[in-house]
């Protein structure tokens, strides 16, 4: 079957495949084509380059056909070895690929079979275990079965039956699944092995496919060679199209070389127009600033009038309130006089003189209201129609605000949402505020309202002295508050205030700081301290607060969910460590890390508890957070036996002699495991013990009793007395049952005390009463046993089982029989070894009085000062016959306590109730004496019932606490101070409950202006507790308040909180008074915006709110100024922090955040790192020194190297240490720049855990603007209009850092030329455990820098290299900023680099003439280049003559053909053997800023020639040439040349050769001229002082290598004609020497005959001898030119 459907999945599977595979088919087939038409013509172009050269022969012809018949030929094979290969490819793709499918399909199945049979087996196996448990199980009910038959015991008996027959159903169950997993079994097992058979049969057909596979692999081989020849041709063309593509850039840089030209015209141009507007402008400048300055003297002019007028108007002032004074004082006499007028007149009518004179005053009292009730009215018409216009304005408002709101809405929605997330922030932190706070006054923004009071709760509680003195600092007198405000304001400011990083002293401690620094290393950190808030106690709670696996059996598995959830004030994670380490065979923990969790937010784990031994274990599970490491405690407890009792002590109280009473008492086993019990009397007791004695006797033991027990349970709780034998404490919602329960039995002790206290009040009371045996042992009188009865006895059960989770009610009988006090001790033993025995004790009151009281402690409770209370007290009659009662409190109490009936009947043997009523008032600790302890508040007061006709009393006594009601309020006056209406005020009121009950509390109508937190005021106080409450003050304008705050009990009592406020309106206003940053990377930056508005426009206050402090003066309509001070230290910066903002504008404010680490911090940890590796390295050359003390000394004995090894390993441990202490470096001397600085700076960057910081930044407000010069000095600042801007900045490790350049941020570039471009490389590392995904800012696209290889990717530990490069285009600084993002943080790269435009100086011209030279000798020429500029330049020198373009330069048109202004061919004449003419040295190099080069150009010409040139071009950084020089020679076969005139012949050499004349033929032989030499000589014409034409000739030797035998000699023939046309010749004759030049001066005056249209041409012979003779032919040319044209040349 599984044959069939493999084959009907590969029919499947080839259908679907089978559009595919034939376009695949098609596509080869194409790719066959093209490669046949590459091969064709690739076979055509070595058919080309084999017949080149080859034209015009038959023969060869025909070769080339052969060849291509050849090729035919070989193009068919390969085009049917590419068929062949192609079917073949497409065949085997078919196999191939059912082939891997098969063994796919076959190996999954057969893995999945095993899979399923080891499950079975498993299964299996848990199966028989199960079974053989609950066959063990079964053997155990049996035997207990047959115990608790034979017992009797049915309850037992029934139990384990069912147990029984459970355990019966559950073993046949597992049997039937035992013999359905087998069947299963083997099924799987048959089905595996049938796959394991399949999986063999096709082992043959992978071998197959392996052979397939590597016959592919060498087709794939053919067709790479088949490329690869391709590729080759390929390259050939790309050479080619490289060579087009170079000339094409070579014309492109000339057509650039032509628009630089024209550029730099169009500069100097500009140049010149910029400055003449330039002067133009300063000069309008200069006027400006007088004008100014003009001003500024008549505004101190006005001032100073203002001054003047002002001290005259305060001198006025003070004039009239003296006046004033006086007046008062002459008024005030007047009206006394006018009293004692009235006084005489009425006593002299004989009339009521305080009568009269109080209704007078009442009157005058009567006129003054009506006054002021008129100017009441006044104010509130006022206030009314002010209201109005408001209501109109903000309807008008409204409207206008209404139509836009469509436009906005996108805006709107991300409004709300920013401000649901700040309400959710504010909800988290009012619910994880600390209770805790000191009593003190600070301010705080409208959305930080809760998160200010966590600042100052860490402050500490305040005693009352502080508070008064602040109260009355608050209360001083306005000559005071001058004297402070002549003080500096900003300082004051920010140190008394603002100054919330202020450490104290005690915090400065240096054991503090080492144990700080000691938890910093450690990676612990005790506390977390977030928006100020810090988290006390743990970080981490869960649900339940303890793993607590109780009951278990051994083989069971149980589970619990535990929910821990995160209470911190931040972000955290939670990490799993593990669990004691004797718990692991036990417990498994399932936990999966939610990673990064929110404040408030929950993760769940599941702990699984398999118990292998029947024993109790403790343990705890570790975790790891982010603030350090905490552990939930794990405990297991086995099954025991968990006795108690509820009662210790059985007080029967007092009853007549022949009742018999009977009491229970409760045994109760809250544990899992059952027991058997036996109830006897104690050892040391045989039953009981008599006292008998006088009457009064039981009453003093009774006294003695209520009067100890209570003192004795006061000392524990100020709540409960052991007398209240009413109360149990339940659970919620039991109040009820409670009440019930106290009625029913109300001697009934508490079940919920502990046992230990229990037995400590029960033991107190047995040494009470054995004291008072022991002191009144003379009254007792003993019995013997036999005489002796037993009064106090036990009941029907004295022994039997107790199960788990029950309880057996043990029966105590007292029968009295003689008069008197009576004890019994009791104990309660069990079977199991591991319960202790428990004992308890009865006592009782046997009396002869025919009237008792059934509850003689009648217990109150708790009751409080003017409140009634109420109770019924029974009277019980033993007697046959009707008794009159009197009832009788004592006098003490008699106004707080009354009892009615005070007379009453009982009838015989019967019951009386009667009504007590208890009413406490403030005097009952005065009035009740010593029924009245005022320390403990507890009252016993002894009630008399008295029998008339009888001489004996009853007596019971009535116990009450009483405790007052009140609430105290501390302090009782609070002032806020001066308060904007931006932000809010707290101050911490504490709340104490005097009462010792709990107490319901709430502040009620409160004003919308005030808040109390926490829980809005609302809450209970516990006994005694104190509280507190965070009054937060926000005032909604610009008034003084004065209000009160009322907070009530839950019995509606008032108590009464004065407020005082003042609420100031600031000029300006902040667009947001929070800003909360986002986690930001060390050395990142993080920057917000905000705005600084100046709304106030109008000083009418009936329109709009206006800007005042209290009811003081209205601010000035008009600019206003600002200025933020940002402390010291602080990472933040604010710009810009002075500005002045208009009225109706606002200013842009930017905030910028940038952590970084201390400069100490990293001093200190580069010192400790230092003398760490000093140690090291000591300790290493210790050892060093110990080894080669151990290889000299290896002839001596063991015993002595033992002993010399251990004197140096003592010498080796005292050596670092002294060399810690004595060479220890001081962090004030390493250098930022140095390398344990920067290794320091690198390891805490990476060990940085983050922290979060937060800061108040003022903001003083004045009226006026800024001046530029003199800043804010000259604006007076109101402290009262103080703006706070607070900024909460987290800063966390970065998960990228720079490796490269120690860890610096910073990209410096530095000084790059103009044009050119640099690159520098930069590592960065991935120092987070994740992989980090990178993302960058992009740069300024117009800018310089450039991001060429950026990086996507890194793993963790991984370092990779960011490539920038920076190509200037300006001669000016540039700046940019990258930011390299990840997902968390981001990494901020600061680049900076200078373009410089390099200038140089060069110490010669455009030419350069190395002058004359002997030919094939050298001749040497120096010249110096200096570096101008402020960076290092990288020069080469070329020559023309050297240029790769002087091939193609030289086909052109030869530049003597064209006119010379068209030359621009500068390489002359060159030597004949390849090699140039010039030479220079040094060819390349780099000259450093405002240093200079020398450099040596070598002139070495191998042939005569005048002509020698070339240039040379000094070119910068391999670009553009800086400095041009044309360089000229002249060579000469012999040492002499005659140069000057014009030339007359061209400047290019002529490609014929001439041989040279010989030296014997120029001396015997006549020469002819060698060459003419034009001089031409022009008068000008027309001048007031004519001055003759000049010209010169030069005549010079050649200094040549060897040293010649004889002078130069010239002579030149001068012959008549040349006197006579006026020529006048200095030196016709004259000799050179070697190496020397002559100068021979020609002048021309114009005869009379001259004519000046017709020149004179004059021809003589210059001679020259030597080692040769020389004639050179001079053409004198001689004209008169007019002097108005002096530049025009003769045509």
């Amino acid at each position: 079957m599984e044959d069939k459907e493999i084959s009907y999945r590969e029919e499947e599977e080839q259908k679907f495949l089978l559009p595919f595979l034939e376009e695949e088919e098609k596509e080869d087939k194409a790719c066959e084509l093209s490669n046949v038409e590459e091969h064709w013509e690739e076979s055509k172009l070595e058919e080309e380059l084999a017949g080149v050269g080859k034209t015009g022969n038959e023969d060869d012809s025909e070769g080339v056909g052969d060849q291509s018949d050849s090729s035919m030929e070989s193009l068919k094979r390969c085009l049917g070895n590419i068929n062949n290969i192609q079917t073949r490819k497409y065949m085997d793709r078919i196999c191939v690929s059912a082939f891997q499918r098969n063994l796919k399909e076959v190996g999954d199945a057969a893995r999945e079979k095993q899979f399923v049979v080891q499950n079975t087996r498993d299964k299996l196996s848990t199966c028989q275990l199960q079974i053989k448990m609950l066959a063990k199980q079964l053997e155990r009910v049996d035997i207990e079965i047959e115990k608790e038959e034979a017992a009797g015991n049915v309850a037992a008996l029934s139990r384990l039956r069912a147990v029984h027959r459970r355990l019966c159903t559950e073993l046949e169950k597992e049997k039937d699944l035992e013999l359905q997993i087998s069947l299963t079994l083997k099924e799987n097992m048959l089905e595996m092995w049938q796959m394991e058979t399949e999986q063999g049969k096709y082992e043959i057909l992978h071998d197959q496919l392996k052979k397939s596979e590597e016959e592919l692999e060498m087709q794939y081989q053919e067709r790479a060679k088949v490329r690869i020849w391709k590729e080759k041709i390929a390259a050939l063309q790309a050479e080619e199209n490289q060579r087009c593509r170079e000339k094409k850039e070579e014309e492109a840089q000339r057509e650039c070389e032509e628009k630089q030209k024209k550029m730099l015209e169009d500069a100097k141009r500009n140049h010149k127009k910029a400055v003449f507007f330039l002067r133009k402008s300063m000069a309008r400048i200069h006027e400006r600033n007088a004008k100014e300055e003009v001003k500024t003297r008549e505004h101190m002019e006005r001032r100073i009038q203002a001054v003047l007028s002002l001290k005259t108007s305060i001198a006025s002032n003070r004039e009239k309130l003296r006046t004033r004074q006086v007046w008062n004082k002459v008024m005030a006499f007047e009206a006394k006089k006018q009293e004692m007028k009235m006084r005489e007149a009425i006593l002299a009518e004989g009339g009521n003189v305080a009568k009269e004179i109080f209704l007078h005053k009442q009157l005058l009292e009567h006129e003054k209201e009506k006054q002021a009730y008129r100017e009441r009215q006044k104010s509130r018409k006022i206030e009314i129609v002010s209201q109005i216009l408001r209501e109109k304005a903000a309807i008008h408002k409204q409207k206008r605000s209404e139509s836009c709101t469509k436009a906005i809405k996108g805006g709107g929605e991300l409004q709300d949402s920013a401000l649901w997330r700040m309400r959710t922030w504010q909800y988290i932190e009012k619910t994880c505020k600390a209770s805790a706070g000191a009593i003190s006054q600070s301010w705080c923004p409208p959305p930080a309202c809760s998160s200010a009071g966590e600042r100052t709760a860490s402050v500490g509680e305040t005693s009352e002295e502080t508070l008064r003195d602040v109260l009355c600092e608050s209360d001083e007198d306005e000559e005071e508050r001058d004297k402070v405000l002549v003080e500096p304001e900003f300082p004051g400011l920010w140190s008394q205030e603002c100054d919330l990083r202020k450490i104290s002293k005690e915090e400065m401690d240096p054991k503090q700081l080492e144990e700080k620094t000691e938890e910093f290393q450690t990676g612990i950190s005790p506390k977390q301290i977030v928006s100020g808030h810090e988290c006390k106690g743990r970080t981490f709670y869960s649900k339940p607060s303890c793993i607590h696996f109780q009951d278990f059996d051994v083989g069971q598995i149980y589970k619990k969910k535990i929910v821990l959830i995160n209470a911190s004030y931040s972000v955290n994670f939670c990490r799993l460590v593990g669990v004691s380490e004797w718990l692991k065979d036990f417990i498994s923990i399932h936990f999966n890390p939610p990673g990064k969790m929110s404040s408030g937010m929950s993760c769940e784990l599941v702990v699984t508890f398999k118990p292998m031994i029947n024993e109790t274990l403790e343990g705890e599970v570790m975790f790891m957070a982010q603030t350090g490491s905490f552990s939930v405690p794990l405990k297991c407890t086995a099954k025991r036996c968990i006795l108690a009792l509820d009662k210790e002590l059985i007080d029967f109280g007092s009853h007549v002699v022949g009742e018999t009473i009977s009491r229970t008492i409760n045994l109760t086993n809250s544990g899992a495991l059952g027991t058997r019990f036996k109830v006897q009397t104690s050892a040391g007791d045989s039953s009981t013990w008599r006292a008998t004695a006088k009457p009064s006797l039981g009453r003093m033991v009774t006294q003695h009793f209520s009067a100890c027990v209570p003192e004795k349970k006061v000392s524990n709780s100020p709540v409960t007395s052991v007398v209240e034998k009413k109360e149990r404490i339940c659970p919620e919602g039991s109040e009820e049952r409670r009440c019930s329960a106290a009625q029913e039995e109300p001697q009934r002790v508490d079940v919920s005390q502990s046992d230990s206290s229990t037995e400590q009040l029960g033991q107190d009371v047995l040494n009470s009463r054995s004291a008072l045996d022991t002191d009144n042992a003379h009254n007792l009188v003993e019995l013997s046993a036999e005489e002796t009865p037993v009064e106090l006895m036990l009941g029907k059960v004295t022994e039997g089982e107790i199960g788990p989770f029950s309880s057996v009610k043990l029966q105590i009988l007292f029968v009295p029989t003689i008069p008197g006090d009576a004890q019994a001790e009791f104990v309660i033993t069990f079977d199991n070894p591991d319960c202790k025995p428990l004992f308890f004790s009865a006592i009782g009151v046997s009396i002869d009085v025919p009237v008792w009281v059934s509850n003689p402690n009648v217990d109150l409770k708790i009751c409080m000062y003017d409140r009634l209370y109420q109770d019924c007290i029974v009277i019980q009659s033993r007697a046959k016959a009707t008794l009159c009662l009197k009832f009788e409190v004592c006098k003490e109490l008699s106004k707080h306590m009354e009892l009615l009936p005070k007379t009453g009947y009982i009838q015989a043997q019967s019951s009386f109730s009667l009504q007590l009523k208890f009413l406490p008032r403030r005097s009952l600790p005065k009035d009740a004496g010593s029924y009245f302890n005022e320390e403990t508040g507890i009252l016993e007061v002894p009630v008399m019932i008295l029998i008339v006709d009888k001489a004996k009393k009853v007596n019971f006594t009535v116990h009450a606490i009483v405790t007052t009601s009140d609430l105290e309020i501390s302090p009782a006056q609070i002032n806020f101070g001066y308060c904007t209406i931006y932000e809010a005020v707290r101050a911490n009121v504490k709340l104490t409950n005097k009462s010792i009950l709990p107490q319901e509390f709430g502040f009620v109508g409160l004003p919308e202006f005030v808040e109390i937190q926490p829980n809005d005021g609302l809450g209970i106080l516990l006994p005694l507790e104190s509280l507190t409450l965070d009054i937060i003050f926000k005032a909604n304008k610009a008034k003084e308040y004065s209000f009160e705050l009322t907070c009530k009990s839950e019995i509606n009592r008032q108590f009464k909180l004065s407020c005082k406020a003042v609420g100031v309106h600031p000029p300006l206003e902040l667009s947001h008074s929070l800003v909360q940053f986002a986690a930001t990377a060390l050395n990142g930056v993080s920057t917000a915006t905000l705005y600084v508005m100046n709304s106030h426009v109008s000083v009418n206050p009936f329109t709009h709110p206006v800007p005042r402090i209290g009811k003081g003066e209205v601010a000035p309509v008009g600019p206003t100024s600002f200025e933020f001070r940002v402390p010291e230290a602080c990472p933040v910066t604010i710009t810009p922090s002075v500005g002045t903002v208009l009225p109706g504008k606002k200013s842009l404010i930017r905030v910028s955040f940038r952590p970084t680490l201390s400069d100490q911090q990293i001093r200190e940890e580069a010192v400790r790192r230092l003398c760490r590796a000093a140690a090291a390295g000591a300790e290493m050359q210790k050892r060093k020194k110990d080894e080669k003390r151990e290889g000299k000394k290896s002839s001596i004995s063991m015993h002595r190297q033992q002993s010399a090894r251990q004197l140096l390993r003592d010498g080796g441990s005292k050596h670092p240490t002294s060399l810690h202490s004595s060479e220890r470096p001081k962090y004030e001397e390493l250098k930022p720049d140095s390398d344990a600085y920067m290794a320091a700076q690198a390891f805490l960057m990476r060990n940085f855990r983050g922290r979060f910081e937060k800061y108040i930044i003022p903001c003083f407000v004045a009226s006026g603007c800024v001046d530029e010069k003199k800043g804010s000095e000259n604006l007076s600042y109101s402290p009262y209009n103080t703006l706070y801007l607070e900024l909460r900045c987290p800063a966390v490790a970065p998960s990228v850092v720079v490796t490269s350049d120690n860890g610096k941020n910073t990209v410096n570039f530095g000084d790059v030329a103009v044009g050119h471009r640099m690159t520098k490389p930069i590592t960065v590392q991935n120092i987070s455990p994740e992989r980090v995904e990178l993302g960058f800012s992009v740069l300024n696209p117009s800018g310089p820098f450039l991001l060429i290889t950026p990086v996507k990717m890194l793993e963790p530990g991984e370092n990779k290299t960011l490539v920038i490069s920076f190509c200037p285009n300006e001669n000016e600084w540039f700046f940019d900023v990258l930011d390299i993002r990840t997902a968390k943080t981001s990494l901020t790269l600061n680049i900076a680099g200078r373009g410089v435009m390099p200038t140089i100086v060069c110490s010669v011209g455009e030419v350069l003439d190395v002058g004359y030279v002997i030919a094939r000798e050298k001749g040497t020429s120096t010249f110096k280049i200096q570096n101008t500029s402020p960076l290092t330049l990288r020069y080469s020198m070329r020559l023309d003559s050297l240029s790769s373009t002087r091939d193609k330069d030289q086909q052109k048109i030869p530049s003597f053909i064209t006119s010379p202004l068209q030359r621009t061919e500068f390489v002359g004449t060159q030597n004949y053997n390849g090699l140039s003419v010039f030479s220079i040295f040094p060819t390349e190099g780099e000259i450093v800023a405002g240093k200079s080069q020398d450099f040596t150009v070598t002139f070495s010409p191998d042939h005569e020639s005048l002509y020698y040139s070339d240039r040379l071009r000094v070119v910068l950084f391999g670009k553009e040439p800086a400095h041009v020089i044309h360089l000229k020679g002249a060579a000469r076969d012999h040492p002499m040349f005659v140069e000057g005139g014009v030339p007359l012949d061209v400047p290019i050499e002529s490609l014929a050769v001439t041989s040279p004349t010989s030296p014997q033929e120029a001396l015997t032989g006549e020469q002819k001229p060698v060459k003419s030499i034009l001089l031409v000589l022009e008068y000008f014409e027309g001048e007031s002082s004519p001055v003759p034409a000049a010209a010169e000739l030069r005549v010079g030797s050649i200094h040549t290598q060897f040293a010649s035998k004889k002078s130069l000699e010239f002579s030149l023939e001068t012959p008549p004609l040349l006197q006579q046309k006026g020529f006048t010749i200095e030196a016709t004759k004259g000799t050179v020497e070697c190496g020397q030049v002559k100068r021979i001066g020609v002048s021309w005056v114009p005869p009379a005959d001259c004519r000046a249209d017709d020149p004179l041409l004059v021809t003589a012979l210059l001679t020259l001898r030597s080692d040769i003779k020389e004639t050179y032919q001079i053409l004198f040319m001689a004209k008169v030119v007019s002097a108005c044209a002096p530049g025009e040349e003769p045509s």
